[in-house]
């Protein structure tokens, strides 16, 4: 018997690689989106430690493999739903970009600072 998503009112069954996430594509898309952007608004701040930048850094390529393997795993899909995930691989890239480009300023900042 096929698991069913645990976002409320969701009756979408899970694709076996999501199984672990207990979500459905879309909700995990929607999820990673959210997640995305508060790893986004914490990172903008410039406060974060090195050890904290690196677990981000981690769920982010985390996140893309759980999502590059559902989506090639052969489970049927809409157009919709393939764009839904292409989108979100952007929205993991995008965040990994701007990690990056706050990391160098805070260690251009050290180094002017300190």
């Amino acid at each position: 018997m096929a698991e069913i998503c645990s976002a409320k009112g969701c009756k979408i069954s899970v694709p076996a690689g999501l199984a672990p996430e207990h979500m459905c594509i879309l909700h995990f898309t929607l999820f990673i989106e959210n997640e995305c952007a508060e790893m986004r608004r914490e990172t903008a701040l410039g406060k974060n430690k090195h050890e904290r930048q690196v677990e981000f850094m981690q769920k982010v390529a985390l996140r893309g493999e759980t999502l590059v393997n559902t989506a090639t795993s052969g489970f049927p899909m809409s157009d919709e739903l393939k764009a839904r995930i292409l989108s979100t691989l952007l929205t993991l890239m995008n965040t990994r970009e701007n990690m990056d480009r706050a990391a160098m300023r805070q260690s251009t900042a050290r180094r002017f600072v300190g």
